[in-house]
């Protein structure tokens, strides 16, 4: 850096503009004439003791554009108008008379300095585009306006008479009461099975009487009580079907009564009508449906294992036992 550069540096603090530094020039600075002018501008920079970076600093004009400038490439500037600006600025900081410098560069760089090169020149042209959209919404614009025209100033519209058309009406004949039909019948709840009718129960009651039938259970009981029993279950065992499982096919309640031996299970709904009855082989289990009010009744007790969210709680306790009831006690001894 030159000593110019120090004394700015050391000055007030701040860059000195391109008038101070020609102040500080000696009057007479003839550029050469036997060189283009680029290198006569170096020559005066060089003969004046400055180097490019304090024309760069006291032009705010990049150091390698006033490089390219004093070689006369143009290459590296962004666009001609910027390098005839880059020449005035660097004339103005020699001291220079800025025009005279910039009309010699012209006269040896000829070109248009109008035009401007990417990045920072852009060229605006009209996309064909762009006629084509107007005039479609001149079009557009012109059919609104000539549409709401024809609708303001067109023929009046027909008003139809307020008292003519309540007579109209009054002069019709009453046609007397709206008749409706018979209600129709309320749909089925559609959680709710059909009760289940133990094939030849109703017959063998009738025909035998209910004595006979007490006795036919009480042998099924006593037979069921003699019978083998299957593995006991543990208390929190999943349920695993050994047989049929009767009853909702799946979800309900989430109860289930497995049969660890053969028994006899009925279950009655809130009126005492049955739901399911049916002599269950060892194995076999019943699926509580999603039905209030339900009971289950078994003859051997101890013989039906419940099973409550897919989990074994216990065997029945007693031979009537409601299925809330179930469900209740396994909530409680959680």
């Amino acid at each position: 850096m030159s000593d110019f550069s120090q004394s700015v540096d050391a000055g007030a603090g701040r860059e000195s503009t391109p008038d101070e530094l020609a102040a500080l020039r000696p009057a007479k600075l003839v550029l050469a004439e036997d060189v283009h002018v680029g290198e006569a501008l170096r020559r005066a920079r060089e003969s004046l003791g400055l180097d490019v970076e304090d024309i760069a600093l006291a032009t705010h004009v990049r150091a390698d554009y006033l490089a390219a400038l004093e070689e006369l490439d143009l290459d590296p500037l962004p666009a001609r108008p910027f390098a005839v600006g880059y020449v005035r600025a660097y004339a103005r900081a020699l001291g220079l008379d800025p025009e005279a410098v910039v009309a010699r560069f012209r006269r040896e760089i000829p070109g248009e300095d109008t035009a401007l090169r990417a990045p920072l020149g852009a060229q605006f042209r009209r996309h064909a585009r762009f006629g084509k959209f107007a005039a479609v919404s001149l079009v557009v614009i012109i059919a609104l306006v000539g549409w709401n025209l024809f609708v303001r100033l067109g023929p009046p519209r027909t008003h139809v008479d307020a008292a003519a058309a309540t007579t109209q009406v009054a002069a019709r004949p009453n046609p007397g009461p709206a008749m409706l039909g018979a209600p129709l019948p309320a749909p089925p709840e559609a959680t709710t099975p059909p009760p289940y009718v133990t094939p030849g129960l109703a017959a063998a009651t009738a025909a035998k009487g209910p004595d006979e039938a007490a006795a036919a259970t009480a042998r099924i009981a006593e037979e069921a009580a003699q019978a083998p029993t299957v593995n006991a279950i543990a208390a929190g065992a999943p349920f695993a079907p050994h047989g049929a499982v009767y009853g909702a096919p799946r979800g309900g309640t989430g109860v289930i009564l497995q049969a660890m031996r053969p028994m006899s299970l009925v279950v009655r709904g809130a009126g005492g009508q049955v739901f399911f009855a049916r002599q269950l082989a060892a194995g076999e289990a019943w699926r509580a449906p999603a039905v209030g009010g339900l009971t289950a009744d078994v003859d051997v007790p101890q013989a039906a294992e419940i099973f409550v969210a897919g989990r074994a709680v216990g065997p029945l306790s007693q031979s009537q036992t409601p299925i809330g009831s179930m469900t209740a006690a396994n909530s409680s001894a959680r």
